[in-house]
């Protein structure tokens, strides 16, 4: 037991490798949208295929490297290490050219969406085998648990530094807007003032296209970093998670038999939508708080508010969780959102209820960040007792459970965008239609409570509780 543990510093090393997925999926996911929108100047419809195809092509690629991982054979450095390593150089050159602007007339479009889905599949190629690099740390299922709370919190400051990172810098430029058409005077001297507007906006413009480059330097940065201190502070055990009668068994046959476990099918049916709310929720609130709260230069502020307290929190969960127990966190952590997200669209624009809001969302936010990772090796255990002949398929736990999440926020976030195109957004507007704030409201209140109830209606079906868990663990103990 005592060679089992894990030392601070080698929980540390693994939680930093947490970083690089977080950071940039924050800023990606808070501000591609409305990046896509106001700066690059694309058409809402155009943005959502961007953003459909980028998120689905992410979905599909989970599985991929998942059969690929599968199909490693171990290096003196390990089977998942060298994935991580030689992926992230050419994950940051992609990533840094999301965020710029092409000087061309045409092609803009297939620009982002070609550099986006490259930036997809590179940092999958990182984060699959760093998700299932859990299973290779240790035996002792209270050092996993252990290693995954400091790798939550540290992936949720990860979102701090990412929406601290790319808002700060970005909010520091005020992104020109442009008055409604219907405002526009008709007179010549009218119209000469229009185009000296047009002429300012376009300074500005480049400006904050600048920030938003430099913003992605400093991330691209801290990726690298991060991969430094992961592969030189953590050792791969092939040992950790064999058991004594492994037998190899196929790709497909694996994938079969994890698809036929009960507990990983409910437990992804569960967090499927509540995950899904949170993504919804995270995708369209810049432009919920810049336009229908009117809070264009405090958004960012919002959003670092609400990153900061759940990153303050992860600790609280982690000790409710062994306290009361997992099923008990999910319920608990994930309902308390539902009032704020009600509150914050039914109440009128207020900026200090707006931030007691955020402060409150974000203790949700980290039991949706905690929750579904600490839950994810309890169902890998459990299927190893049910089939102790078979192993080396935690990459397809790991992958799969990120594929059908990030499919549906695909969809989700696709669909999203088309709506506020129906409802008649204007690129760069400084105001919205009544019918874009309505969408809005929708889209970050009343859609996610429904799938968060949805989610919790369905983890009613998960079987293994604290009973469960550990006659699971002396069950595994005494078949190795």
């Amino acid at each position: 037991e005592t060679r089992e543990r894990l030392s601070v510093c080698s929980k540390l090393c693994y939680a930093v490798g947490g970083g690089p997925y977080q950071i940039t999926g924050c800023a990606l996911g808070f501000f591609l949208q409305i990046y896509l929108l106001d700066v690059a100047q694309l058409d809402p419809f155009y943005a959502s295929i961007i953003l459909f195809v980028g998120r689905a092509w992410d979905a599909v690629t989970d599985p991929m490297v998942g059969f690929f991982i599968s199909k490693t054979s171990w290096t003196r450095f390990g089977r998942l290490m060298p994935w991580i390593i030689f992926s992230t150089p050419f994950a940051v050159i992609s990533y840094f050219l999301i965020w710029f602007v092409p000087d061309i007339s045409r092609g803009q479009v297939m620009w982002y969406l070609v550099f986006y889905c490259i930036f997809q599949t590179l940092v999958t190629c990182f984060h699959v085998p760093y998700s299932a690099l859990t299973m290779f740390i240790s035996r002792e299922q209270s050092e996993r648990d252990s290693a995954t709370a400091y790798r939550m919190t540290v992936e949720v400051l990860g979102t701090v530094l990412g929406t601290a990172i790319q808002g700060q810098i970005v909010g520091k430029v005020i992104t020109p807007c442009i008055e409604s058409p219907f405002f526009i005077g008709k007179s010549n001297s009218s119209v000469a003032m229009e185009e000296l507007n047009m002429t300012h906006d376009t300074g500005s413009l480049t400006d904050t296209r600048n920030a938003y480059m430099i913003a992605a330097g400093v991330i691209g940065g801290l990726y690298i970093l991060c991969t430094v201190i992961l592969s030189v502070g953590v050792r791969e055990r092939r040992e950790s998670s064999e058991l004594q009668s492994d037998k190899p068994v196929s790709f497909f046959q694996g994938l079969k038999l994890v698809m036929n476990h009960g507990a990983y099918i409910k437990l992804i049916a569960g967090f499927l939508f509540t995950s899904l709310a949170f993504m919804l929720l995270e995708g369209n609130f810049a432009l919920f708080c810049t336009y229908t709260l009117g809070f264009r230069n405090e958004f960012q502020n919002i959003l670092l508010a609400i990153m900061l307290s759940a990153t303050l929190t992860i600790p609280l969960w982690q000790w409710f969780l062994t306290r009361f127990g997992k099923k008990t966190a999910v319920y608990v952590g994930i309902s308390s959102a539902i009032p704020f997200l009600i509150m914050v669209a039914v109440l009128d624009s207020n900026l200090i209820v707006t931030y007691i809001v955020a402060v409150a969302a974000g203790i949700s936010v980290a039991a949706a960040f905690l929750l579904p990772w600490s839950m994810l090796p309890d169902v890998i255990d459990d299927f190893k007792l049910q089939h102790p002949d078979s192993h080396g398929h935690e990459a397809i736990f790991f992958s799969f459970y990120v594929f059908f999440t990030k499919f549906t926020s695909g969809v989700s976030l696709g669909i999203s965008t088309l709506s506020l195109d129906f409802a008649g957004y204007q690129t760069r507007g400084c105001s919205q239609p009544s019918e874009v704030n309505v969408t809005l409201k929708m889209l970050v209140s009343a859609v996610p409570v429904g799938l968060i109830l949805l989610g919790l209606l369905l983890f009613k079906l998960y079987p293994i509780d604290e009973e469960k868990r550990r006659k699971n663990k002396k069950a595994l103990q005494d078949l190795r």
